[in-house]
């Protein structure tokens, strides 16, 4: 499933609103990427969004 394995981030659902305002179903996917991350002095591949990465990247 498409889903961040850090913070849980998945696919929301909303409306496309033209200029006529005929509301039509849409989703908003996750941009999610497959990161190699040491987790307990060993290599691991997850599947985490951008914003994950960028406050792995960050040392926090």
């Amino acid at each position: 499933m498409a889903k961040c394995q850090t913070c849980g981030k998945t696919t929301t659902f909303g409306h496309n609103i033209p200029w006529s305002k005929k509301a039509t179903r849409r989703t908003f996917k996750a941009n999610l990427q497959k990161v190699s991350v040491f987790e307990d002095g060993r290599k691991i591949q997850k599947l985490l969004c951008t914003r994950c990465i960028r406050t792995m990247a960050k040392g926090v």
